[in-house]
C-alpha cells in the first residue's frame, strides 16, 4: 500500500529487445506440404536415400544373375556337373536364384522402412 492507503499501480516490466527477431522453428510438414524450397530438399534428400538403395539392390541382383553365366564361362568344368539329376547351371538359375531375390527384396522393404522412419523422426524433431 502506498502512504495514502491506495494499492501500489501495476507496472509492467519488459525486454528491451521484445522486438527482436525470434529464431523462427521450421515446420517441416507444412514446408513439405507447400512444396517450399526446404521441403524440396527434404524430400530430395528421402528420395536420394531410396533411390541409393534401389541402385544397390538392382546392382547386386545384376552382378550375382548376370555373373553366373560368366562364371560357367570362367570355369568351363562345371557345367557338366550333376546336381539333382539336372545341370548345375539350371539348379543355380531355377532354383538357388529364388531365395537371393527373396533375401535381397526382403532387404530392401526392411531398408526403406528404415529410411522413411528416420525421415519421419527428422520431420517430428523439427
Amino acid at each position: 500500500m502506498t502512504p495514502d492507503g491506495t494499492p501500489p499501480r501495476r507496472v509492467r516490466v519488459t525486454s528491451p529487445r521484445t522486438t527482436a527477431g525470434r529464431p523462427r522453428r521450421v515446420d517441416v510438414t507444412s514446408e513439405i506440404d507447400a512444396q517450399t524450397r526446404i521441403g524440396e530438399i527434404y524430400m530430395a534428400s528421402l528420395l536420394r536415400a531410396q533411390l541409393r538403395l534401389a541402385g544397390l539392390v538392382i546392382l547386386t541382383v545384376g552382378v550375382l544373375v548376370a555373373g553366373l553365366p560368366v562364371f560357367f564361362w570362367l570355369f568351363p568344368g562345371l557345367s557338366g556337373t550333376v546336381v539333382l539329376g539336372m545341370p548345375l547351371a539350371w539348379v543355380l538359375l531355377g532354383a538357388a536364384v529364388y531365395p537371393l531375390l527373396w533375401f535381397l527384396g526382403w532387404f530392401y522393404v526392411r531398408s526403406a522402412e528404415r529410411n522413411e522412419r528416420d525421415f519421419a523422426d527428422v520431420v517430428e524433431r523439427s
